[in-house]
């Protein structure tokens, strides 16, 4: 018994972080499962913003990747993100270490290695907010080339969906009326839920028809609102937020593959397919433009050059892009509705106005005929329900 005491203070003595190892090559599929305390074992080059992002929502230790989180391409978001939440990134271990580490295992990372109880399983580059600074002013070199890059696969895309962009063709049917109305479409990215608690005042006074793009649905479920239409993977959205009423538009690949959609036809819930090779939230603004919405807000989209950049979109860049250079005006941010539409009133300021109305109104009756007639009336009042209460107890 003894003996077991001192080898849990060793354990507990041993330098770096520990956690439960969650391992998968697909970073999507990885990223429902992880949570508190874990240890995630992924092969991704160049993190983005949307992995780091779900990384330091789940609360997790530490980050084993086997490829360069920044590879000098361009400059991504998402290790910048990790390290500044305090999770530990050991980054360009190899791919072997997807195969040496077990789903469960307890790990513990060091000083770029990574054990498996005793054992050294791998060995990597340790980053920090030092390193990636410099990694990212060496990536800016690297912005060029991806643009032209980008500029090729934005023609590519246009030749192989033109129809979808240009004229909707693929586009589902929906019940829901979008016909001349406001459209609010939220997506799961950056202060998505704070940035729709202040768009409170708009919703309840536009009423909007609400789309919920993955995340974003169930962000519009937990604040109270039900979502009239659901574009995304039902897999990672809970069973309450499906079972709101909302109709569901779960996209497919282009050889009709829908991931997803065995959950909502097992959950007895009627569903459409949108095979398009875009990203949910560009197939929502689709959705949106098609059926006839004259005005779209957008929540939890990204619009910046670095986040447009960003690995997490580059296989949909160009379908984000050309998408909203056919919106065009019609799509606005939502920061900047609800910048707009506060009340510029304050309460304060209200409260003061009937105040001084209700002065003057009093004052009008004062040197009035009427006011002093209805004066000497109510002191005369007065004086007989005390005499007439005096006379009870008296």
């Amino acid at each position: 018994m003894k003996l077991t005491g001192l080898l849990t203070r060793s354990n507990q003595a041993r330098p770096g972080v520990t956690g439960i190892a969650r391992v998968d090559r697909r970073t999507g599929d990885l990223l429902r499962r992880i949570g508190p305390g874990d240890i995630v074992v992924l092969d991704q080059v160049d993190v983005d913003r949307a992995t780091a992002d779900a990384l330091v929502d789940a609360q997790v230790t530490g980050v084993v990747n086997a490829s360069p989180s920044i590879s000098g391409r361009f400059p991504n978001l998402g290790p910048e993100i990790v390290v500044g939440a305090g999770i530990v990134l050991i980054d360009g271990v190899g791919p072997g270490i997807l195969r040496a580490i077990r789903e469960g295992s307890k790990v513990r990372l060091h000083e770029g290695v990574v054990y498996v109880g005793d054992k050294e399983v791998g060995r990597g580059n340790e980053q920090s907010v030092e390193t990636i600074a410099d990694l990212m002013i060496n990536a800016k070199a690297g912005m060029s080339a991806q643009l032209e890059a980008f500029s090729a696969n934005t023609i590519e895309f246009l030749r192989r969906e033109r129809s979808l962009i240009l004229d909707g063709v693929g586009v589902p049917e929906l019940n829901a009326n979008l016909r001349d109305q406001q459209v609010l479409i939220v997506a799961s990215g950056r202060d998505h839920e704070e940035d729709l608690r202040r768009l409170k005042r708009y919703i309840a006074e536009h009423r909007p028809v609400l789309i919920g793009v993955d995340g974003g649905a169930d962000a519009l479920h937990h604040l109270g609102y039900r979502p009239n239409v659901i574009v995304g993977d039902p897999d990672g959205l809970s069973t309450n937020t499906l079972r709101s009423g909302a109709e569901v538009v779960v996209p497919a690949h282009m050889d009709g593959h829908a991931p997803g959609l065995e959950r909502v036809q097992d959950l007895g819930i009627g569903a459409v397919t949108f095979p398009a090779s875009g990203n949910a939230e560009d197939l929502a603004l689709l959705l949106a433009d098609t059926h006839g919405a004259n005005l779209v807000v957008t929540v939890g989209f990204q619009a910046t050059l670095h986040e447009f950049l960003d690995r997490g979109r580059s296989g949909s860049n160009p379908s984000t892009f050309l998408t909203r250079l056919k919106l065009g005006s019609k799509v606005v941010d939502g920061k900047a509705v609800a910048t707009l539409h506060r009340s510029r009133v304050s309460v304060g300021a209200v409260v003061l106005l009937v105040v001084a109305a209700l002065v003057a109104v009093a004052v009008a009756l004062a040197v009035s005929g009427v006011g002093s007639a209805y004066l000497d009336w109510s002191v005369s009042t007065w004086h007989t329900f005390t005499n007439w209460v005096g006379g009870i107890f008296s």
